[in-house]
């Protein structure tokens, strides 16, 4: 009785709490579109789609008009477009909301069966987890926008830069795999911060001495991608160069976005640069898998982060 009735309270407060911040947003449907850039099948510039209904604090996520479910492995169980969701809202509740059910009571999802953000059955989804999760953010925050302009901040680099790589011999088995940090959006309150892990990431940069000692590779390269991130009257965050050279045959996979559809700004504030990866000097996929042998070079540059309002002469002013 007494657990059950504490947790009972729990989530009525954190029910109190979310509509008492959701109800700061004005009552509208609104709408925006992403591309994701690829699903590493020959699907390009993947549609997402959103209208976030908002109605005296009750919020409606619906995202009709996505794309169905691709080859690829890109999906998403509806679970992890939830979550994105949810992060996004939490985002905007008082710090002490407690993360419990009641917190999200307010909320409603909606996805069509069968596509990208409520997959079936046999689609493939573990990229969904890492890649599409990142553009469910910055689709939630982009129909958000103009609702609160003084929150909301310009895309971040959407993308986790999945890096997995292993021995490419028989017999000489190791793997490894990270992902790695780029530009967050610049907002009303500061310019967006540089090389860093950004919304739906929540892994920790891997020391170059650590993987250098327990690996066959070595990192001839790790900097910020000095002027990736967008220009404004706050600057979006630069991206990060990580270059890696490798001592043994290795083979390599790459699960990158942001290689063709820039972070977006806001209030005239430019796009973050698209990422690249390269491959001895060549460009590759946003998602690939290769071999790659002994001295062989392979570089993620990762994307920028929007910029926020628009930079021009009385720029302080406006400031």
């Amino acid at each position: 009785g007494g657990f059950r009735d504490g947790l009972r309270a729990l989530n009525d407060y954190g029910e109190k709490l979310a509509l008492a911040a959701l109800g700061q947003l004005p009552d509208g449907d609104y709408e925006y579109r992403e591309w994701m850039d690829d699903d590493g099948q020959g699907n390009r510039d993947i549609p997402l789609r959103v209208c976030v209904r908002v109605r005296q604090g009750r919020i409606e996520v619906d995202f009709a008009g996505s794309a169905g479910q691709v080859s690829g492995n890109i999906n998403c169980p509806l679970s992890v477009a939830a979550a994105a969701v949810y992060y996004v809202f939490r985002c905007l509740m008082p710090p002490q909301t407690p993360a419990c059910a009641g917190s999200f009571r307010p909320i409603r999802l909606r996805a069509p069966g069968g596509s990208l953000l409520n997959a079936r059955r046999p689609a493939a989804v573990a990229a969904g987890n890492v890649e599409t999760s990142t553009r469910v953010v910055d689709l939630v925050l982009g129909a958000l926008a103009p609702a609160l302009p003084e929150l909301i901040p310009a895309a971040s680099q959407g993308t986790m830069n999945n890096v997995a790589m292993g021995s490419a011999r028989a017999g000489a088995s190791w793997d490894y795999y990270e992902t790695i940090g780029g530009g967050m959006g610049a907002g009303p309150w500061g310019g967006g911060l540089s090389g860093v892990q950004t919304h739906m990431t929540n892994t920790l940069n891997t020391p170059i001495e650590v993987l250098e000692t327990r690996f066959p590779l070595r990192v001839t390269r790790y900097a910020l991608r000095r002027g990736a991130g967008g220009a404004g009257v706050r600057p979006g965050g630069d991206g990060l160069v990580r270059e890696f050279e490798f001592l043994t045959p290795t083979r390599v996979s790459l699960l990158t976005e942001r290689r063709r559809h820039a972070p977006w700004g806001l209030l005239g504030g430019g796009p973050g640069r698209t990422g690249r990866n390269l491959h001895q000097g060549r460009d590759l996929p946003a998602k690939v898998s290769l071999e790659c042998g002994p001295g062989e070079r392979l570089r993620i540059e990762t994307p920028g982060g929007g910029g926020w309002g628009q930079a021009g002469p009385d720029a302080n002013e406006k400031e």
